[in-house]
């Protein structure tokens, strides 16, 4: 049945690769599979193909989404080139809300599932548009589970200076992934209290 899904967790939680392995279990059964990763993780921002990479070293090559990308319609391209079982978005967090709903639209028109993986907040504990619009859409919603320092879920994804210090304020993308720490909620609010 197709649906669309949103997985979702704090840094760290290995979400690319679950993605990488889904993708390879639909190959492994005959079906062929989209894959899209955002312009914020292209080596070069020009580039129409990038590519999906967990840190485990698991990679394979991507379609490039930017905020003005018409999802529905390169969707809908590919699967009239030739059958498609499944797409699956890396860092969903970089969808528009306006994407989710084309999303959303190739699953209730194509008939196809969708699978969304990314961070559902920011490093102020606030939503992404994409995460927020998928978080009211999702016909299926997952957690992934990373740990805190402590032990504890960690929820939260904390920014760091170099020396340390938590940052509370500045622009919500920055795509350093080493200033990002996984914390659970209690933990993220004590470091930004300084």
């Amino acid at each position: 049945m197709s649906k669309l899904y949103f997985h979702y967790s704090a840094m760290n939680a290995g979400k690319s690769a679950i993605l990488l392995q889904a993708a390879h279990n639909y190959r492994e059964r005959g079906m062929q599979v989209m894959l899209w990763t955002s312009v914020h993780h292209a080596a070069d921002p020009a580039d129409e193909r990038g590519e999906i990479e967990s840190r485990i070293g698991l990679r394979a090559p991507a379609h490039i989404y930017r905020p003005e990308t018409g999802m529905f319609a390169a969707i809908a391209a590919r699967q009239a080139a030739g059958p498609l079982g499944a797409v699956f978005l890396d860092e969903a967090q970089f969808l528009t809300a306006a994407q989710v709903r084309e999303l959303a639209r190739a699953v209730d028109v194509l008939g196809l599932p969708v699978l969304c993986y990314g961070l559902r907040t920011d490093f102020r504990g606030d939503l992404f548009a994409g995460s927020a619009e998928l978080l009211a859409l999702a016909d299926h919603l997952r957690e992934i589970r990373t740990v805190c320092h402590c032990g504890r879920k960690a929820t939260m994804n904390l920014r760091r200076q170099p020396d340390g210090r938590a940052i509370a304020e500045g622009a919500q993308v920055a795509v350093e992934k080493s200033d990002y720490f996984s914390l659970c909620r209690m933990h993220f609010f004590e470091a930004l209290a300084g």
